[in-house]
C-alpha cells in the first residue's frame, strides 16, 4: 500500500458548519474555503497579443469570499481574479504568456512545479529582476510534464499572495484521460477584517516566527462554499491545489474513496487514502480521480480539519436526480509517466545535511543554534508589525530574520549558494527540524524522491513540496539535472521570508 504524507488522527466529529466555527473563531485563525468552479475557469484562447502571448494582468480586483450576500472583498488577482484563471496547456507545447503588471508594486511569476528552463523560473534577483509598476515580462516555456501545477507571486510573498496573486496550470496529457469531467480545487485560506477587507497584518511578526500567516476563512476557487454537482457513477478528475500562504489543510470528501492518481504534478501508482483523508501542505497537489458512487439526490460534505480537532463543511457533492451510466467504471490504470530521470547514482551522490532552525519558540527556549548565521542578531523591529515594506521584495533584511538552513538565515537569493553541484549529479538533501513548527521544504526546478523513514527505499511517487514535521526528519534525493540558479525554500511563505530559504546552482 502506498504510504503517501501522513494524514495525522482525524476521528470522526461532527461537522460544523462555517459560521458556527468562524462566530468563534479570532482573526488569527483560519478556515477552509473552497473555490467555486465558476471560478476555475479555463484562460481564453482568444486574449492574445500578436506575437502569440496570452495576457496575464496583475491588477486589483473584488471577489465575494464570504458569500453572495457579504460585501465584496478587495483583492489583487491576474485578471483581477483569485484564483487567477487556469492556464492549460498540451504536454509538449510552448506556454507563452505576458505578465502585464497594473498593481502598485513590483510582481513576478513563479510558475510552482515545472521543469522550465531557469530564466523563466520567475524568482527576483536571482533568475530575473522584478516587472515594475506599468512594465511587462515575457514567459515562454515548454512543461517537459504532463500534470497540476500552479503559478503564484514570488514577490513580496507573503502580501502578494495573501491578497490573492495565485492561479492554476494545468499541463494535459498528451493523449485524453478517461475521466467525464477535469475540476480544478484550489483551497487557499484568507485573513480578512471585520467588513470584509484583506487584513493587513503582512510580514507580521507573530506569524513569521510562529505557524505563518493564517486566515479564519476558507474558500475554494475563492468562494465562501462549493457544490460540486455530479451524476451517479461519473468519474471526475480533481485537481487539488493548497494555495494558502502557511496552512496545512487535511481535506476530505466524506462517503467516497480518494484514489489518488498523481502527486505534486507526477503520476504514481492508483491508491485509495485508507481513511479518505489528504494533507496538504503549502504547494500540494493532488490529482483524485472521484468516482461518484452514490445514489441519485444524494449529498456528501466537503471537509478540513479546523484546527481544533473536528472538521469543517466546505462544500458539499451534490448527486443529479439521474444517474450518468448504470454501473461505475472500473478501477482506472495509472497515468502515463512523465519524462523524469529514472536512475540515481547514490555512490557518487553529493550529500548534504539541512538542519531546520529558529522560529519564535526557539527563542522563547533559548535554542540558539541557529544564530550564527541569523546575520548579527534579532534587530530593531522585530516586535512589531513588518507588514507590506517589511518582508522587502524578497524577504526581510539580514538582521531581522529568525529562520535558517544548515545555520544560513537568506532571502533564498542573496549570499553564496548553499551548494554547486555538476549537472547530472543526484543530490540527497538530510531535512532535519529541530524548531516547534512543520516546514514544507520546496526546491525549484526539480522533482525529487523522498526516503521512506529509516530505509534506503523510496516512496512510490514524486514531490517538489514535503512536509518536514516538528523534531522529525526526511531524507529526500534528486537529479540535478536542469542547469541554473535554483531556490530551496520552506513554502510557509511567512517562514521562507524571515530566512528559511537558499540557492543552489547546478552548472
Amino acid at each position: 500500500m502506498t504510504d503517501f504524507p501522513p494524514a495525522g488522527a482525524m476521528a470522526p466529529h461532527t461537522a460544523i458548519s462555517r459560521r458556527r466555527w468562524l462566530a468563534g473563531a479570532g482573526a488569527t485563525l483560519t478556515a477552509l474555503t473552497l473555490p467555486p468552479l465558476a471560478r476555475a475557469r479555463d484562460a481564453p484562447a482568444a486574449d492574445l497579443t500578436a506575437g502569440g502571448f496570452r495576457l496575464l494582468h496583475a491588477r486589483p480586483g473584488e471577489t465575494r469570499l464570504r458569500g453572495a450576500n457579504e460585501r465584496p472583498t478587495p483583492i489583487w488577482g491576474y485578471d483581477g481574479l483569485s484564483p487567477g484563471p487556469t492556464l492549460r496547456v498540451k504536454q509538449g507545447d510552448e506556454l507563452k504568456i505576458r505578465l502585464v503588471n497594473d498593481l502598485r508594486q513590483p510582481t513576478v511569476i513563479h510558475w510552482h512545479g515545472i521543469r522550465l528552463p531557469n530564466a523563466m523560473d520567475g524568482v527576483p534577483h536571482l533568475t530575473q529582476m522584478p516587472v515594475e509598476p506599468g512594465a511587462s515580462f515575457d514567459y515562454r516555456f515548454t512543461p517537459p510534464d504532463a500534470g497540476t501545477f500552479w503559478y503564484h507571486s514570488h514577490f513580496l510573498s507573503s502580501e502578494q499572495m495573501a491578497r490573492g496573486l495565485l492561479g492554476a496550470l494545468v499541463v494535459e496529457e498528451r493523449e485524453p484521460v478517461a475521466v467525464d469531467r477535469d475540476v480544478v480545487l484550489v483551497v487557499n485560506d484568507w485573513r480578512l477584517t471585520n467588513d470584509g477587507a484583506i487584513h493587513p497584518s503582512f510580514g507580521n511578526f507573530h506569524d513569521a516566527a510562529m505557524a505563518g500567516r493564517l486566515g479564519q476563512y476558507i474558500t475554494l476557487n475563492g468562494q465562501d462554499s462549493l457544490d460540486l454537482p455530479v451524476k451517479t457513477n461519473e468519474r471526475l478528475r480533481l485537481r487539488l491545489i493548497n494555495a494558502a500562504n502557511s496552512r496545512i489543510f487535511q481535506f476530505r470528501i466524506a462517503d467516497h474513496g480518494a484514489r489518488v492518481m498523481a502527486v505534486d504534478g507526477q503520476p504514481c501508482p492508483p491508491e485509495v487514502v485508507p481513511n479518505g483523508v489528504l494533507r496538504l501542505a503549502p504547494g500540494t497537489r493532488f490529482d483524485l480521480f472521484l468516482d461518484a458512487t452514490l445514489k441519485p439526490g444524494s449529498r456528501a460534505p466537503i471537509l478540513v480539519d479546523d484546527l481544533r480537532g473536528g472538521e469543517l463543511e466546505i462544500g458539499h457533492v451534490v448527486y443529479d436526480a439521474a444517474p450518468l451510466r448504470p454501473q461505475p467504471l472500473p478501477a482506472p490504470a495509472a497515468l502515463p509517466a512523465n519524462p523524469l530521470p529514472d536512475t540515481f547514482d547514490m555512490a557518487g551522490a553529493l550529500t548534504l545535511d539541512v538542519p531546520l532552525d529558529g522560529g519564535g519558540m526557539a527563542m522563547m527556549m533559548g535554542r540558539g543554534g541557529m544564530m550564527g548565521g541569523m546575520g548579527g542578531g534579532m534587530g530593531g523591529g522585530m516586535g512589531g508589525n513588518m507588514g507590506g515594506a517589511g518582508f522587502r521584495g524578497h524577504g526581510l533584511p539580514p538582521q531581522e530574520r529568525i529562520w535558517a538552513l544548515a545555520g544560513i538565515a537568506s532571502s533564498g537569493h542573496d549570499g553564496p549558494p548553499m551548494f554547486k553541484v555538476a549537472r547530472g549529479r543526484t543530490v540527497i538533501l538530510n531535512f532535519a527540524n529541530r524548531s516547534a513548527f512543520p516546514h514544507a521544504m520546496h526546491v525549484h526546478g526539480h522533482h525529487f524522491r523522498q526516503f521512506e523513514a529509516g530505509t534506503k527505499n523510496f516512496r512510490p511517487y514524486w514531490l517538489d513540496t514535503v512536509i518536514v514535521d516538528p523534531e522529525r526528519s526526511e531524507r529526500v534525493a534528486f537529479v540535478a539535472d536542469n542547469p541554473g540558479k535554483w531556490m530551496l525554500h520552506c513554502h510557509m511563505i511567512e517562514h521562507m521570508a524571515a530566512g528559511m530559504a537558499a540557492w543552489f546552482e547546478v552548472t
